[in-house]
């Protein structure tokens, strides 16, 4: 079953610059640095989600060509180039991360697809477990292949992941990690529905990170987390 999500009538981004917020991964088998004991969210009926103009569905193998495409672009990761990716082997290797998160949680990173069924995907945008200032929550990722950008749909896609992060893991503040220059990444993460957080702020393997959350309920002291996206 697809969860049909309304589509909320704003803007495109303006430069057409649609990245990621960041893309920090908990493995199946937590790091050092992450929480083993961290609360596990029960797989609900979301392996699609679909809004009037994409459809968001869990990635599988056949995924990973895009994965390295994308991710191998220097445009897609020009203000996060600790995300890039040289071989396809590396995208090999992310894609298994991702799926372990999946089977972990009953969540994670979806790939963005358009109406079309034999359409490359656009990109990918999802949620991942982490913590933030000693608290669990989930961090936003948003990363499209250049092809697709300005037309509104990181924003789109954000915008039905938040909506149903906060619908059906409330417990869980959503954050987003912006570089303070990356504009358009800065508006995407507005148009999800999450505010600046600048006491939140905290330094990412690209620089300054800014946050933006929704449903943050404190504040807290720092900690260090996986790195890796």
């Amino acid at each position: 079953m697809t969860a049909m999500l309304p589509h909320r009538n704003l803007p495109p981004v303006a430069d057409g610059r649609e990245t990621r917020s960041d893309s920090r991964f908990l493995d199946a088998t937590p790091p050092q640095g992450e929480d083993p004991d961290m609360d596990h969210a029960a797989p609900v009926d979301n392996e699609e989600l679909g809004t009037p103009r994409l459809s968001l569905r869990r990635p599988t193998y056949a995924d990973i060509d895009a994965i390295h495409r994308i991710h191998s672009d220097p445009r897609a990761h020009a203000h996060n180039p600790a995300d890039a990716l040289s071989t396809r082997a590396e995208a090999e290797e992310r894609y298994r991360r991702w799926d372990g998160h999946w089977n972990q949680h009953g969540f994670g990173y979806w790939t963005v697809h358009g109406q079309l069924r034999n359409q490359q995907p656009l990109g990918f945008c999802g949620i991942k477990l982490m913590r933030l200032h000693d608290r669990a929550v989930l961090n936003l990722f948003y990363r499209l292949d250049p092809l697709a950008w300005g037309n509104g749909i990181a924003t789109e896609a954000a915008t039905a992941v938040v909506d149903w992060a906060t619908a059906h893991l409330p417990e869980h503040p959503v954050i987003a990690r912006v570089r303070p220059d990356n504009a358009a990444s800065l508006q995407v993460a507005a148009h999800a529905g999450l505010r600046r957080a600048p006491h939140l702020d905290t330094d990412g393997e690209d620089g300054l990170d800014w946050i933006f959350t929704v449903n943050w309920p404190g504040n807290a002291e720092p900690v260090h987390d996986d790195p890796r996206p």
